[in-house]
């Protein structure tokens, strides 16, 4: 799929540094593959308290 993106100069340059992609298409997937891994497990983090548990429940009992 081809986009045109507007993206800043020296952002884009910054990040090839750091990163050992060679061409900017690789680096725009990798930072969306890692942006949709962490948005993820900030969604699973929102969860934390919400969900009840049995206290007393042993797991070992069931050995």
């Amino acid at each position: 799929m081809v986009t045109h993106l507007d993206i800043n100069e020296a952002l884009l340059q910054e990040a090839l540094a750091l990163d050992d992609q060679t061409t900017v298409d690789a680096l725009i997937e990798t930072a969306l593959r890692e942006y949709i891994q962490r948005r993820k497990r900030l969604k699973i983090l929102d969860l934390f308290g919400t969900i009840d548990y049995d206290e007393d429940y042993d797991y070992k009992q069931q050995r």
